[in-house]
């Protein structure tokens, strides 16, 4: 156990106190009257406490140690340690570097002034999430581990209903509670199972259980329901459309970027636990997590709503990751280190990649609420004339969330695309290369989803009066944006470097994938990556320039845009968000049964009529709330028990007594 005074400078006491002053930076405006000092002092203090927790967690990573502290409790579950090793410390870094920015963001697009009864719960709450997700990481006593967990569940649940007066916000936290709680469920019988298998309540070491143990099927399950609801895995998503379009978007941020990574964080260290695991459970997670990825992003092409088509791509995101996991599992099962090293490296990288395009998305998806007043991507248009600083950072999110070179999200789908292909080389597991076509299928629907929303917000004329007058964000709201969509290029621009941040916490928990089993070839490829993303970038840079230029010298005209022959051109010309994805939805139309009007023209002057394609949430309107409701209608009969009769209870009392002692007689 490491001292106060031998640890003052240690890098893992250091990120542990980082998270605990998140935690606690917005105390001082639950108390303080007067709007405004309490949210200013969250913020300096959630960046302070980010600058010091991300080189502290880049630290522990490169330096491949593990670090161990003991909390000291009385409770009989045996000792609390707090770990940090190199995958806690990954895992940290979006952890520090997400709320921070958003945190930041918050001063513009939620001002204490203009919020005085939501924000100063907000930002407790915002904290608090913040803070138990960067301590969940550290947990390896299964009971703490559960504590924080709820304390992360809860504080989620708070800020999604934020604006309770709405009811479908109201709705939609119900939802939330209902889904987290069933994954927290599952979770106390993967930590029952593995205490009874391993005699203790500490969280095993990697490498030490088998999954030829009687329990070993029953933890992976356990763990796949617990964490994967948190993770948002089809079908265990149900929450997280309406949780996330119906939060603040910067909270939606710090969900999609940070929160549903800590479900994935789960699966992965169950992963690492078993030294033998089967095919079958490769096999499971592949199937889940591409399953995930297509029809993720087949809902996001259908979707009118602005934040609910960003929530929907993160389960496709999810499904790119969980894909990545389960390619990684089979090649441990086959013995496969090759294949072991680009699955993982291909899905952490994305989630470090998802961890800065989507928060950079739902920021942007909040500056263009808080200009347009609506969410309706059909009631928009003709932002970008506005909006320009922030249709230009919105552009590099959507860019680099199609997986598009030169931006990060094409270099981890890149290594997924090496791992698929590496095994018709190696003549085994040859199947997997199946993945490429489908995996490039969600590539082509990711690009058809971001180009509608793109062209539909930011491009043409506007289709509502709200539209017509946007106005640009402001600094806090543009540095944040700005911050996250460097980071993009960045890793799209020199994937080597993220490369190095992904090793560290993959020989720690695998020390078979040592880097000398990473082929020169690939090594190579990368490289050869990382020179066409430079010189791609420079030539959009010099291209834009000399663009500017010439645009610059030459005499300014404007002319009204052709309109196909009318003479009487309107908005509702054009292509709308639903128009441009009507048909790539159709194909999908068997799963996500959207509700279809079509209006019946009759007479040579038929009256006003409308249509409309509104997707609906197939699992939860159509299989969920329906079993929900017949449970409603079974034990409706317990109402007429309900008299309110202290006698009648007092009755029933005394007949359950008297059956229970003939029963034990």
């Amino acid at each position: 156990m490491h001292s106060l005074l031998q640890g003052a400078f240690d890098p893992a006491l250091v990120a542990l106190v980082a998270a605990l002053v998140i935690g606690c930076a917005g105390i001082p405006g639950l108390f303080l009257r007067k709007p405004g000092p309490g949210q200013i002092l969250s913020v300096a203090a959630t960046v302070l406490a980010a600058m010091a927790g991300v080189p502290a967690s880049l630290q522990l990573l490169f330096s491949q140690t593990t670090t161990t502290y003991f909390l000291e409790w009385s409770l009989p579950f045996g000792p609390c340690e707090l770990v940090i090793d190199p995958l806690s410390a990954f895992f940290l870094l979006p952890v520090f570097i997400v709320p921070a920015a958003r945190s930041l963001f918050a001063i513009g697009y939620w001002p204490a002034a203009e919020h005085r009864t939501t924000e100063r719960g907000l930002t407790f709450f915002y904290g608090l999430l913040a803070s138990s997700m960067a301590i969940l990481l550290m947990a390896r006593n299964g009971v703490f581990f559960i504590m924080v967990w709820e304390v992360m569940a809860l504080s989620a649940y708070f800020l999604i209903v934020t604006e309770h007066e709405r009811e479908n916000v109201r709705r939609a936290g119900i939802v939330y509670l209902i889904a987290t709680h069933t994954g927290t469920a599952a979770l106390f019988v993967y930590f029952s199972l593995l205490a009874a298998q391993t005699g203790s309540f500490l969280l095993p070491a990697a490498g030490s259980l088998s999954a030829l143990s009687p329990y070993a099927a029953i933890i992976a399950l356990a763990a796949f329901i617990g964490f994967g609801a948190k993770a948002g895995i089809m079908p265990l998503h149900i929450w997280l459309p309406s949780a996330h379009a119906n939060a603040p978007s910067h909270v939606s941020a710090v969900m999609s970027g940070v929160m549903l990574k800590m479900g994935l964080y789960g699966i992965f260290r169950t992963l690492t636990y078993f030294y033998d695991p089967p095919l079958l459970w490769g096999a499971v997670l592949t199937v889940c997590g591409i399953t995930s990825a297509l029809l993720g992003i087949a809902f996001a092409v259908a979707q009118r709503d602005l934040k609910r088509l960003l929530a929907c791509s993160s389960i496709e995101n999810v499904g790119i990751i969980t894909t990545g996991l389960g390619v990684a599992l089979l090649g441990v099962s086959s013995h496969t280190t090759v294949l072991v090293y680009l699955g993982l490296a291909g899905a952490l990288l994305h989630i470090l990649n998802h961890s800065f395009f989507k928060p950079l998305l739902f920021l942007g998806s909040g500056a263009i609420i808080h200009a347009a007043g609506t969410r309706e991507m059909n009631l928009m248009g003709g932002l970008g004339k506005g909006m320009p600083r922030v249709g230009f950072l919105f552009l590099v999110g959507s860019v680099s969330i199609c997986g598009i070179p030169p931006l990060n999200g094409f270099v981890s789908e890149f290594l997924l695309y090496l791992g698929f292909f590496s095994q018709l080389k190696a003549g085994s597991l040859v199947y997997l290369a199946l993945l490429a076509p489908l995996l490039a299928l969600v590539g082509g629907l990711a690009v058809v989803a971001f180009t509608k929303l793109y062209g539909s917000v930011f491009l043409g004329t506007p289709r509502s009066s709200e539209a017509v007058h946007p106005h640009e964000a402001g600094v806090t709201m543009l540095v944040p944006m700005a911050f996250f969509a460097l980071l993009c290029l960045l890793i799209g621009a020199v994937p080597q470097l993220a490369l190095r941040l992904v090793s560290p916490a993959i020989l720690s928990s695998y020390p078979q994938t040592a880097l000398a089993a990473f082929p020169a070839e690939y090594g190579a490829i990368i490289s050869r990556l990382s020179l066409a993303g430079i010189l791609l970038l420079s030539a959009a840079v010099i291209v834009t320039l000399l663009w500017r230029w010439r645009l610059g010298k030459a005499p300014a005209a404007s002319a009204p845009t052709w309109g196909c022959g009318y003479q009487r051109g309107t908005s509702r010309i054009q292509y709308g968000a639903t128009s441009f994805s009507e048909l790539a939805a159709s194909v999908f139309n068997g799963i996500m049964r959207q509700r279809v009007e079509r209006p019946k023209l009759t007479g040579l002057f038929p009256r006003e009529s409308r249509c409309s394609d509104v997707p609906t949430e197939t699992l939860l309107d159509r299989v969920i709330r329906p079993l929900f409701s017949m449970a409603g209608m079974l034990f409706s009969f317990l109402h007429r028990l309900q008299h309110g009769l202290m006698q009648v209870y007092m009755l029933y009392i005394f007949a359950t007594l008297f059956i229970l002692m003939l029963w034990a007689h």
